[in-house]
Formats: structure tokens, C-alpha cells, sequence
């Protein structure tokens, strides 16, 4: 008998996903997986025929919850297409602004989007406060050692403001409410459910469970003190301000009603000590244990999917911003995941790598065999993004109604999302593959590493020694993907103090300049056609915006977003299956009308969607219909 299941919580991811997943029971394993994307953002569209200029505030609403993002690259892309230098100041704000990004996304996605495929509020309450107190000074002791790795840039922490709390009274304060939201049910993701019955939370022990659920509660907090640089730079958050040649923000350290002065360079200060310990006391601790029990107790290695085969990203934090065209903006990274890596399952010295530069720009193209788009000129042909084209072509599923899909097409068109390709290739991006990226290029030997470069293969080997497992075992998997995401994190706070240190250095020098305006107005530029460019490595993947600029008006614009890339349909040429779909078909399910370690892995990519799943037996039986965004979890 089939079962209907509906779970929420809506806020666990954003927009809206559909995957479909064929499950063997007997063997407990996904046979086939699909995943749509069952909504078009159709932004492109709107900025057919306007002024470049004001390109990045229509781009940043592509999303609400990675915000700046795509104003930062949107502003790239046209400085690109223009040949315009942004000063060191812009450049530090921006990197600044990013870094924030990071650490503000990576923990808000692991403690309240994603911990609770690992950790469960009804298993905490079968925690003894007493050792979870004891619990949590054998974890910081155990895994303490990763925190060494971070670099305090400002010198401002010689002493944490914000420590996890090792006492029984702490613990059961936070179990006392717990309970209480559970039996109130109230609270829908507290709410009792048969999904917290899985067998998968048994994994942990009651006292990790209770551990992990006061600090998503504790950063539920601490979370709103992070974003504060995006408010000082930027004038508010979400979706802060930027310019075309810079930023808005003025700079005079006398005037107390300028935008940015010493009171608020103070305030941005102090956020960047709350992201510091918020990632190095809490986040990178609570990440560790629950990845040590999964891997080594557990040996829970499923998920991995397409990492497993091919990676790819573009690189970010450039000491000095340039184009991308000329390639300058490659040579000037400090972060230097511009690469593709292939076969990485394989180990590290036989992974093959190529790295992402102008030269590659040409390579990269979408097509729309099984998205519901067509090109004009017919939809087996790819188009590079300046030449892209945005049409709608809408077909229905497979079974129901074009309003009410009942089962997928997959043969057809069955996703509003296309299938960006890098030489005719698909490619996980995010976290993950950036670090496979770096430890790649590092551990072979194609790059000069930077401090962050040399900072991330650290952070590697020292979660491999933690594992006993080396990075080919734990990286391309679901824990890995998930343990990249804290790693970055750390790399970010880092990047934060590097940066605000470079530029409160260079207003000292007398230097105040945020922008550069000499191309600014439109009227000194030809009407000629102009190409750009603008790439990014948002806290998902990589992302990049093309733009085609005639007569002074946007002509044509494509954003390739990380989300594209990762739940890209299929290619008639290529078995290979998207990210999405190829890590649900390399996990188990235990049971299939409880799909947690299908959410669980599809989660780990923080989808920049929401979610419905359906699960179907080996026979093609649908077993249980699963909605993330419903009010209630029903039978």
C-alpha cells in the first residue's frame, strides 16, 4: 500500500526543487533519481534593454538568501565589459563583504538547514546534561587542534568572548525548552513525527544530539551580529548596495555622520570576532564529532556522486581586481579554486587538473535538451553564455497536469533549469569542489599557493588524520560536502581579518578613495557592442553573469548559477548524470517511505530551491510523496 508522506520545514531550503527517486528496498538503494527545478527566475528577461549600470540590483533578487552575491559579480561583470579598475579600498570591502557572506551562509545552512538530517530534538531529550557537559570538553580537547589553523589577522582575539558552555545547568536549561517545544507542538521542525524514529539519528549518542541542538539555538543568536559588515558597507541587509567602479561608501574617520567612520569600522570589527568564534568554538567542533561517528563508527560514505568524478570552480579573494578577459583577475586570486579536477576518488596524485582561466571562457556553454527552454536554432546545440538564449517552452510532465506534475519526463524536457557544461562536461560546484580544487593543485604542484591556499591543504590533512581516512575516502561524500562548508568557513573569518587589516592599513596611508567613477556615466562610452564577464565563487559554487552591451543598453544577459550547474538535467550525448542526481543514486534508504538520507545529501549542496520528493519502489510503485514546504507532516 503506497504511503503519502508530507514533511517541513520550509525554511531548509529556498525556492522550488522536485527530485524523484526509484528505491530497491531490498537492497536499500536508490536505482534512479531525478531532480527538477520547478521554478523560472527569468531575470535575464527584465534586463533586456536597460542601463548596465543598474544590472546588479535586479541580478541580487535571483536570490533572498544569498544576497550580495550576484550584485558582486553583476558589478565584475560589467567593469569587465567596460575596462574598469575598481581602488584597493572598493576591493577590500567587496572581499570583506564576501567573507561575511561565507561565514554568515555556512553556518546558518549547517545549524538551521541542515543539522537536523543529523541530529534529532527528541533523541536530546534522552541526554544526561551531566555528560554532555563532560562530552563537550572531550570534543574541544580531541578536535581543538583545528582551531590552530585559523589566523587572527587583527590581533583582536586574545581571548574568546563566545565559548561553548560546559556545564550540566546549561545543558538542561536547553533540554527543559526543548521539551517544551516538543510537546507543545508548536514549533513544526520540533514537532513529534515518525521521522525522528529513523534509525540514522541512533547513530549519534543522545548526548551529541543535545549538544548540537543547543548551539543551533544558541546561533540563532549569534547569526544576526554576523552580517553586520553587509549593513556598514553596504547600507542593509539583505541585498546591500554596490556601484559600478566601486562601492557607495564613503570614508572620512572625522566625520561622525559619514558612512564609514572609526565608530563603524569598530562595529565591523566586532562582527568579525562573533564570526570568528561562532566558526572556530562552535561550528568547526560540532562538525567534527558528528563526521568522526559517521565516518569512522559508521563508515556512512554515501553521497559523493558526481564529486567523485568531476569538480569545478572559478576562484575568489583577489588581493587587486582587475577584468577576466586579460586574465588578471586569475593571477591576482588568493583563493585559488579556478580549476576543474577529475577522478579525485582515485587519490589526489592521479586526479587530473586544468585550470579555469580566459583562455577556458570560451568553453563554457548550456544546453537545453531536457529543459523546459528552446533555442532557436534547435535544442541539441549548446550556447555559450554571450550568444545565450532565455525562451520558455514549457511541456508538461510525463503523467498529471502542467499545474499538478504527477511524474517527471525524463526522456522529455522536465526542468525550468538548463545544463551548464564546462568542454561538453557536467561538474559539481560549491564548497566541496573548490577544496578538491586546491588540495589538487597544491598537491601536484600547478600553483604558487597563497596563505589561503597552503591554509586549506592544512585543514585537509588534519581532518584526514582525525578520520584516519584519506581525502579520496571522506571528501567526495555527503559528509565531506558538509565538512567542506565548515573548513571554508574557517578560511573565511580568516580572509575578513586579512582584508579589514589591509583596509583600515591603506586609510591610515591617507587613502579614502571607494570609487572609481571615470567611465561611470554612459555618455563617454562608444556604441559599440562590449562583452563581459563576471565570475564568483558564491557559498554554493561557482557563479558567473555574461553580458552583451549595445548602444549603451544591456542587449543580452545570462547568469549561470551554482544551483544550474548542480541540478542541471541530462545530456542526450553523456550518461554522466547532474550533481543532484548522481549523488541521490550513490546513497542508501533504509526506509522508503522515510527518505532522510536522500534530504540528507541533497541538503548538503544547500539548494538554492524548495523541496518535494517522491519515493517509488523498484517496480515503479510510488511509495510515499514527500513536500518540503507544507504545514504539516501527514500520513
Amino acid at each position: 500500500m503506497a504511503t503519502r508522506v508530507v514533511v517541513d520545514p520550509v525554511t531548509r531550503i529556498e525556492g522550488h526543487l522536485r527530485v524523484e527517486v526509484v528505491v530497491d528496498e531490498k537492497n536499500q538503494r536508490v536505482q534512479d533519481a531525478v531532480s527538477s527545478a520547478t521554478m523560472w527566475r527569468g531575470i535575464e528577461l527584465i534586463l533586456r534593454g536597460r542601463d548596465p549600470r543598474d544590472a546588479w540590483a535586479f541580478t541580487q533578487r535571483i536570490c533572498g538568501v544569498c544576497t550580495t552575491i550576484h550584485a558582486l559579480v553583476s558589478v565584475r561583470c560589467i567593469e569587465d565589459a567596460l575596462g574598469i579598475q575598481i581602488p584597493k579600498n572598493a576591493n577590500a570591502i567587496r572581499n570583506i563583504m564576501l567573507g561575511t557572506l561565507y561565514t554568515h551562509d555556512h553556518v546558518v545552512h549547517f545549524y538551521h538547514l541542515h543539522a537536523l538530517d543529523w541530529v534529532s530534538p527528541v533523541e536530546a531529550l534522552k541526554a544526561d546534561p551531566v555528560k554532555t557537559a563532560e562530552l563537550q570538553n572531550v570534543i574541544i580537547k580531541k578536535y581543538g587542534a583545528i582551531r590552530d589553523l585559523a589566523t587572527d589577522f587583527m590581533g583582536t582575539n586574545a581571548y574568546p568572548k563566545n565559548f561553548p558552555k560546559a556545564t550540566p545547568s546549561y545543558y538542561k536549561a536547553f533540554q527543559d525548552k526543548v521539551k517544551a517545544l516538543v510537546e507543545s507542538g508548536q514549533l513544526g521542525i520540533f514537532s513529534p513525527a515518525k521521522w525522528w524514529n529513523h534509525p540514522d539519528y541512533r547513530k549519534l549518542p543522545p548526548e551529541v544530539h543535545l549538544m548540537a541542538v543547543a548551539h543551533y539555538l544558541d546561533m540563532l543568536d549569534l547569526q544576526r551580529e554576523m552580517v553586520i559588515p553587509h549593513v556598514v558597507f553596504g547600507g542593509k541587509n539583505p541585498h546591500p548596495h554596490y556601484l559600478v567602479g566601486g562601492m557607495y561608501s564613503a570614508i572620512s574617520l572625522e566625520d561622525m555622520n559619514a558612512p564609514i567612520n572609526s565608530a563603524r569600522l569598530a562595529q565591523v570589527e566586532a562582527s568579525l570576532d562573533r564570526q570568528w568564534e561562532a566558526v572556530n568554538n562552535f561550528y568547526l567542533l560540532d562538525l567534527l564529532a558528528i563526521g568522526d561517528i559517521y565516518v569512522n563508527q559508521h563508515h556512512w560514505t554515501f553521497g559523493g556522486g558526481l564529486s567523485k568524478k568531476r569538480v569545478l570552480g572559478f576562484g575568489d579573494f583577489p588581493e587587486h581586481y582587475s577584468g577576466f578577459q586579460d586574465g588578471d583577475y586569475y593571477r591576482k586570486l588568493l583563493y585559488h579554486s579556478n580549476g576543474v579536477v577529475e577522478d579525485f576518488a582515485r587519490g589526489v596524485n592521479n586526479a587530473k587538473y586544468y585550470p579555469i582561466n580566459e583562455k577556458e571562457l570560451e568553453n563554457i556553454a548550456e544546453y537545453v535538451q531536457h529543459s523546459w527552454f528552446e533555442y532557436a536554432g534547435g535544442d541539441d546545440r549548446a550556447l555559450h553564455p554571450w550568444q545565450g538564449e532565455t525562451k520558455p517552452h514549457y511541456t508538461g510532465p510525463r503523467e498529471g497536469t502542467k499545474t499538478n506534475i504527477k511524474y517527471l519526463n525524463e526522456k522529455g524536457k522536465y526542468s525550468w533549469a538548463k545544463t551548464p557544461t564546462w568542454r561538453n562536461k557536467v561538474a559539481e560546484v560549491g564548497p566541496l569542489a573548490r577544496y578538491m580544487v586546491v588540495y589538487t593543485a597544491v598537491k601536484q604542484g600547478h600553483i604558487k599557493p597563497t596563505w589561503v591556499d597552503e591554509m586549506i591543504v592544512k585543514q585537509i590533512d588534519t581532518v584526514s588524520a582525525v578520520l584516519g581516512a584519506p581525502p579520496e575516502v571522506w571528501m567526495p561524500t555527503t559528509v565531506g560536502r558538509t565538512a567542506a562548508r565548515g573548513l571554508e568557513a574557517q578560511v573565511a573569518a580568516s580572509v575578513n581579518y586579512y582584508f579589514m587589516k589591509q583596509l583600515i592599513d591603506n586609510i591610515k596611508q591617507g587613502d579614502t578613495t571607494v570609487a572609481n567613477t571615470e567611465k561611470f556615466n554612459p555618455e563617454v562610452w562608444s556604441t559599440a557592442e562590449y562583452k563581459g564577464v563576471g565570475m564568483t565563487e558564491a557559498p554554493r559554487g561557482a557563479l558567473s553573469h555574461w553580458v552583451v552591451i549595445k548602444d549603451r543598453k544591456i542587449q543580452n544577459y545570462q547568469a549561470i548559477v551554482p544551483t544550474t550547474w548542480n541540478v542541471s538535467p541530462r545530456l542526450d550525448h553523456s550518461p554522466e548524470r547532474s550533481a543532484y542526481e548522481a549523488a541521490m543514486m550513490d546513497t542508501e534508504v533504509k526506509v522508503a517511505d522515510q527518505p532522510l538520507e536522500v534530504l540528507r545529501t541533497i541538503h548538503s549542496f544547500d539548494p538554492c530551491l524548495a523541496c518535494s520528493t517522491h519515493i517509488f519502489d523498484a517496480t515503479g510503485k510510488e511509495r510515499a510523496v514527500v513536500h518540503v514546504g507544507t504545514n504539516n507532516i501527514l500520513p
